[in-house]
C-alpha cells in the first residue's frame, strides 16, 4: 500500500469515494486522538465501540466532507459528539459512579504520559460530579473545548450551531462547574475554630 502522508485530509475524503481502502488513512491519522476523547467521555469499556461507530459513520457520510478544511478533525468530533448523544444515558452514570469512587483508574492503556496526567486529573470525584451535573449540550461543548482543544468555530461546525452559542454554553458550563467545585474547595480551606 502507498503511504498516504503526504496527502490533506481533504485529498483523502475525496479519493476514498472512489477507493474506500484510502479512508484507512484517515482513520490510522485520527483514530487515536478521538480514541482518547471518546475514553474521557465514557471510560475505556464503550470508548472502542463508539470509535467504531464514529469511524462508520464518517465513512459512510465521506461524500459530504468539506472539501475546503483543513483537517478532518472538528468534523470526526463533531461524528463523535453526535454518536456520544445517543449514549448520554451511560455517560452521565458514568460520570455519577466516578464520583463516588475515589481510586485512581487503570491508565496502562494510554499512550501519552501527557494524556494520562489529564486524564487523572480530570477524574477526581468532585469533577465528575460536577461534569455529571450540566446539560448534555453544555457539557458536550465543555470538553470539546477542554479535551479536544477545538476552537470556537471548530465546534460550530462540528455541531451545526451558531459560534455564539458554543460561547455561552461554554461560558455557563464552566460557572456551573465552578459553583459545582466551590464549596468543597471552601470546606477544605475553611479553618477550624476552637
Amino acid at each position: 500500500m502507498t503511504d498516504h502522508q503526504d496527502l490533506s485530509d481533504a485529498e483523502l475524503f475525496a479519493a476514498s469515494v472512489a477507493t474506500p481502502r484510502l479512508f484507512g488513512a484517515v482513520f490510522d491519522r485520527h483514530a487515536p486522538e478521538i480514541l482518547r476523547y471518546l475514553t474521557r467521555r465514557v471510560g475505556p469499556q464503550d470508548a472502542e465501540d463508539l470509535l467504531s461507530q464514529t469511524f462508520l459513520v464518517a465513512l459512510e457520510k465521506r461524500a459530504s466532507f468539506d472539501q475546503g478544511a483543513e483537517t478532518a478533525r472538528p468534523w470526526l468530533y463533531g461524528i463523535a459528539s453526535n454518536v456520544l448523544l445517543r449514549r448520554q444515558r451511560d455517560e452521565v452514570r458514568f460520570l455519577r459512579a466516578l464520583a463516588r469512587v475515589s481510586g485512581e483508574p487503570d491508565e496502562a492503556n494510554f499512550e501519552e504520559a501527557a494524556a494520562q496526567r489529564v486524564d487523572a486529573r480530570s477524574e477526581s470525584a468532585a469533577l465528575a460530579a460536577g461534569l455529571a451535573s450540566l446539560s448534555p449540550g453544555d457539557r458536550n461543548v465543555l470538553l470539546l473545548v477542554v479535551w479536544a482543544d477545538l476552537s470556537h468555530q471548530q465546534i460550530s461546525r462540528a455541531l451545526g450551531i451558531p459560534v455564539g452559542t458554543v460561547k455561552s454554553r461554554t461560558h455557563r458550563a464552566r460557572q456551573q462547574l465552578r459553583r459545582h467545585l466551590e464549596p468543597s474547595t471552601r470546606l477544605e480551606r475553611t479553618p477550624r475554630h476552637g
